[in-house]
């Protein structure tokens, strides 16, 4: 059986050095910054980790113990458009890539192609954050795309 996007990262310790990878990329550009500047929770980077986790496959950490996608959306809701900070996010990602040495191209043209869909979701809801319905599923990803 082919191992998940989450095992091929190596699994929970991967999942956490990208993110945090990705967190100290984001807080040194000037623009993807500003969606830190109001302060961040102290274990933001476990946290998202646990997050990416869970969609890329690994343990239902975040859902069982942290909250639900509708709550994950509702925080990055409201915010209006902002299509340069998400470009910029995703240059950091792609960055976060090559900081934790990720060179296997199937690996990285996934998380790619992931990130970009996980970001664009994150904006369906750009004008107001009370429009995010209640009881979203988690956001899945697999080798072949989103996962329904």
């Amino acid at each position: 059986m082919e191992p998940t996007i989450y095992e091929s990262l190596g699994g929970q310790d991967g999942v956490l050095e990208l993110a945090r990878a990705w967190h100290r990329r984001c807080l040194a550009d000037p623009v993807v910054s500003h969606a830190f500047s109001h302060g961040f929770h102290p274990h933001h980077d476990e946290r998202l980790a646990a997050y990416w986790a869970e969609a890329l496959g690994g343990p239902t950490a975040y859902s069982g113990v942290l909250g639900d996608q509708s709550e994950v959306t509702r925080m990055h809701s409201g915010n209006g458009e902002h299509a340069d900070m998400d470009r910029r996010a995703l240059d950091c990602f792609e960055g976060a890539l090559d900081d934790i040495g990720i060179t296997d191209e199937r690996l990285r043209e996934t998380l790619m192609t992931w990130f970009a869909w996980a970001i664009e979701r994150m904006g369906d809801y750009h004008d107001s954050a009370a429009r995010v319905p209640e009881g979203m599923s988690m956001q899945r990803w697999s080798w072949d795309g989103p996962v329904s």
